[in-house]
């Protein structure tokens, strides 16, 4: 689990309830004809070839976030790199196809299946004759028991991650000859096929101090396609070579390499040529496509992107004047900013010649990011409010925000427990129904949260209690999300940063810290302005430019040239009976705070005689009445005094979405009619981002769900905290009660997906266990379900206790699946057999580069 993937497996619970009575779960499709689990949303792409157009030998470059700290993937400090090694080099009984299905592998396993049922479930394993372990050793029932042993629970001396399967066999015995071996469990387990997958030899899983200590670094055994070569930290290497004991299909490979590259890096890691394969984000992928679009133009042809884009001809020639002008001091700065500019678009150019070797490939991972709610204490501790927070998401908007721009299909997550195509798969989103902004008001109603509450009051005392709250707007850094409409063609652009990489969001000087001493919070109902010096069209750098600070999204400046001031009184986002009332209302605020020349030049562009600056007194007074009068409601106010009067009175619900009025303006017809309170409490959730810079898209949604959010008049304050703190010292620790993050979809749900939504329960010392269920929310009906589906031995009735768990948690509205992860790849053009793999575990001794004039398949291999 994580905020972009990555992520622990265990930690601690709490206690959460499902309203008795009123849920009906809808009937499950495990008794149609048509099978729910449907098709994978996106296909692999990984240009798929046949052996025989793959050349021998050669060495692929495979980029990891980082070396593996350890080989041993059944700890708790495994990683992705440890999967990768493992699947290259260790013996696997099941792997999974291209629909996230498990399936026999036939190198190792000519049979398996459960042989009795009563008194005990016996599995008989046939294992493959050729089958041998790298010193000659035949793998047999002995790697087997040794494992089990180790990974049972029983003996606290093995440093285990988990013991989910294990610790449900009773013994593990020799067959009929050497190939077989009988596993019989205590208890019937349905997810069988999951263990012994890596297989680890008796010389690892035999002793706690082999366990512990003696695959870490090494693997003196393996059973794969590729052995274990050499592990270098200096060099940053992981090298895997061809296995010469190796019984199944020879690897067309030579070598393979891990290659720890840092995503920011993986730009030039491309270029240089020190990778050939690298998982990217959405602005590598969209500079490898433009330098595929700008091949056939020729070397020497100027790119009309990068650092020199900008530079238009008029910019140019004031340069050159600047350069060879008569101030000497300023003529120096520009040459020395002409030789940096030109070195960086040299630098761009050449980088972008090289990345023309390159395509991009994408599917979407087998995970998914959901918006959780902490029902551990707070307003989200009643299922109500958690329901009306889901009824207020509109999934498919935030969907179509991260994967439409990819060009991947943009389709909300319909289950907790499994993803499309996997075989326990269906949609039950309707057991807590689709997007309903009058249901979601109701709830709220229901749970005794009603309009008026003392919203100011509770602002002031947070600047009073929080430290270094600065007197410039927070928001004057915020990003580009918060900027722009919801709905809007640049907003769902700019979401997906497919512009350049952007850096760490820095702190800033005017953010109010947050009791967890985050790096700042940002809070839905409140105002703050953008920096007048970021652009509309700029994600990049709105979104690196430090927008930690308090700000309140949907009370923030929105983009355009000719707002006033950066320092204006707060604004409600209000629809206005008609757009000249927009233009008033910017005036109000413009003259309030003393931006005299930006109201004038306002006034000027509209022809309007009205609202010129006027002496303030009695006289000005009574002709703004009297302008009024003739005007109607919404006309511009001169005199600061009567702005909350005006905020009251002047504007009328139910007109045209996008206008502003002044701080204390009445909420707009089509939105609840002011935040929420409750004994007079606001209804305020803390919403915690990571700010780091490979997290533009998360905080981009994070944003847009506090828009939909404030619709039914729920505040959310944004605390946007250092990636490396984001899941530890908030997620796992409760500190939160919305959070965006990812998790894995398991072809084995009923055992991997128990801890992160089984009910937390009180620990010895008074604290709550939740294992994996960081929302704090859960049911004893839920973990029924899964204790049913985990013993039934017949697959169909067991897939559909798991939908009806899946039901069941929706309902309990603990967290909202939105949208499967995207997965881009970077590859060699000539590479076959590699990229986007999707649910596919990867065929290692397939993987290679093409034959001089070979082509790979149009279509992706299943």
């Amino acid at each position: 689990m994580s905020h972009d993937g990555v992520g622990p497996r265990a930690v601690m619970r709490s206690v959460a309830f499902l309203t008795a009575g009123v849920l009906a779960v809808p009937a499950l499709a495990g008794c149609s004809e048509k099978d729910p689990a449907g098709k994978p949303t996106a296909g692999q792409e990984i240009a798929p070839a046949e052996r025989g157009q793959i050349a021998d030998g050669g060495t692929l470059r495979w980029a990891v976030d980082a070396l593996p700290e350890t080989l041993n993937a059944f700890q708790a400090d495994a990683d992705a790199a440890t999967s990768k090694v493992a699947g290259a080099v260790l013996p696997s009984m099941y792997r999974l196809d291209a629909n996230g299905r498990p399936q026999r592998n036939p190198d190792y396993l000519e049979s398996a299946k459960v042989v009795d049922r009563e008194p005990r479930q016996v599995v008989l394993y046939k294992l493959n004759q050729q089958a041998v372990w790298s010193d000659g050793r035949e793998i047999g029932a002995a790697d087997f028991a040794a494992q089990w042993r180790a990974l049972s629970g029983k003996d606290t001396a093995f440093w285990t991650a988990r013991n989910a399967g294990y610790d449900r066999i009773e013994k593990i015995e020799r067959g009929a000859n050497d190939l077989e071996v009988r596993v019989t469990f205590s208890k019937p387990y349905a997810d069988w096929q999951s263990l012994f997958s890596p297989l680890y030899p008796k010389d690892v899983m035999g002793t706690p101090d082999a366990f512990n200590d003696g695959a870490r670094r090494k693997l003196k055994v393996t059973a794969g396609p590729f052995a274990l070569d050499t592990v270098d930290k200096d060099s940053g290497e992981v090298r895997l070579k061809r296995n010469p004991r190796w019984w199944g299909r020879p690897a067309k490979l030579s070598e393979l390499v891990l290659r720890a590259v840092p995503r920011d890096k993986r730009t030039a890691a491309l270029a240089e040529g020190k990778v050939d394969l690298a998982e990217i984000g959405s602005s590598e992928a969209h500079r490898i496509t433009l330098a595929a679009r700008d091949k056939g133009k020729g070397n020497g042809a100027p790119l009309a992107h990068g650092p020199g884009a900008a530079l238009t001809p008029g910019k140019s020639l004031r340069s050159w004047a600047i350069a060879h002008g008569s101030d000497e001091e300023a003529a120096d700065e520009e040459i020395l900013a002409r030789k940096k500019r030109g070195k960086a678009v040299a630098e761009y150019a050449d980088e972008q010649s090289s990345l023309r070797g390159f395509e991009v490939r994408k599917s979407l991972e087998p995970a998914f990011t959901q918006l959780a709610l902490n029902g551990e204490e707070g307003p989200l501790a009643d299922e109500r409010v958690r329901r009306a927070v889901a009824r207020a998401l509109d999934r498919e908007e935030l969907a179509r925000v991260v994967l439409k721009p990819l060009g991947l299909p943009a389709e909300p997550v319909g289950s907790h427990l499994a993803l499309s195509g996997q075989q326990a798969y269906a949609d039950n989103s309707g057991a807590l129904g689709g997007q309903d902004t009058k249901e979601a008001r109701a709830l709220l109603a229901d749970a005794g949260w009603v309009s008026g509450g003392p919203v100011r009051e509770e602002q002031k005392e947070k600047k009073a209690a929080g430290a270094g709250a600065s007197k410039e707007p927070a928001g004057s850094e915020a990003s580009e999300a918060s900027q722009t409409p919801a709905g809007s063609d640049s907003d769902a652009d700019s979401d997906t940063d497919e512009g350049s990489g952007s850096s760490e969001d820095s702190g800033s000087s005017g953010s109010s810290s947050t009791s967890d001493g985050s790096d700042g919070s940002t809070t839905s109902g409140s105002s703050d302005s953008s920096d007048s010096s970021s652009s509309s069209d700029s994600s990049d750098s709105s979104d690196s430019s430090g927008d930690d600070g308090t700000y309140i999204v949907g009370e923030d400046g929105k983009p355009g040239d000719d707002k006033p001031g950066e320092n204006r009184a707060p604004a409600l986002l209000v629809p206005a009976p008609l757009a000249e009332l927009q233009r008033v209302a910017l005036l109000d605020q413009a003259y309030v705070l003393g931006v005299h020349s930006q109201a004038e030049k306002a006034q000027k562009a509209k022809k309007q005689k009205a609202g010129k600056k006027q002496r303030i007194g009695k006289k000005q007074q009574a002709e703004t009445e009297n302008q009024r009068k003739k005007d109607g409601p919404g006309t511009s106010g001169k005199v600061e005094k009567n702005l909350a009067h005006e905020g009251r009175t002047q504007f009328q619900h139910g007109g045209a979405p996008g206008a502003y009025a002044p701080k204390g303006t009445a909420a707009p017809g089509r939105v609840a009619a002011g935040p929420l309170a409750k004994n007079g409490k606001p209804l305020t959730l803390r919403f915690v981002l990571p700010s780091g810079p490979g997290s533009q898209s998360l905080r981009a949604v994070g944003e847009r769900i506090a828009r939909m959010l404030e619709g039914i008049g729920i505040r959310t304050e944004i605390s946007k905290v250092a990636d490396e703190s984001y899941f530890k010292d908030h997620i796992a620790s409760g500190q939160y009660d919305l959070a965006l993050y990812s998790w894995p979809a398991s072809a084995f749900p009923a055992t991997d997906a128990r801890p992160i939504y089984s009910k937390p329960v009180p620990a010895a010392d008074g604290s709550l266990n939740v294992e994996q269920n960081y929302t704090r929310v859960g049911t004893d009906q839920v973990d029924q379900l899964f204790d049913q589906a985990i013993a039934e031995l017949d697959p169909g009735e067991s897939r559909s206790l798991v939908r009806k768990a899946d039901a069941r948690i929706w309902a309990a509205a603990g967290s909202i699946p939105l949208y499967q992860r995207p997965q881009l790849t970077a590859a060699r053009t000539n590479l076959a057999n590699a990229g986007a793999f999707g649910f596919q575990t990867p065929l290692y001794e397939d993987m290679g580069f093409l034959k001089k004039g070979a082509k790979p398949q149009v279509s992706p291999s299943s």
